[in-house]
């Protein structure tokens, strides 16, 4: 996974896309709040959110 992390980010530096930055920050925030939920005490309260 390591791997492709580094690459993604060579991709961004390398190209100056660095408007990609907070799209893929903001997709593994909603992934990380996605598997949280599914097995948390909190879950009734991170659905209010949506």
């Amino acid at each position: 996974m390591n791997k492709s992390v580094m690459e993604i980010w060579l991709y961004i530096r390398e190209r100056k896309q660095f408007w990609l930055i907070p799209l893929i920050l903001a997709i593994v925030l909603c992934s990380v709040l996605v598997v949280f939920s599914e097995s948390s005490i909190l879950a009734p309260f991170i659905y209010t959110l949506f």
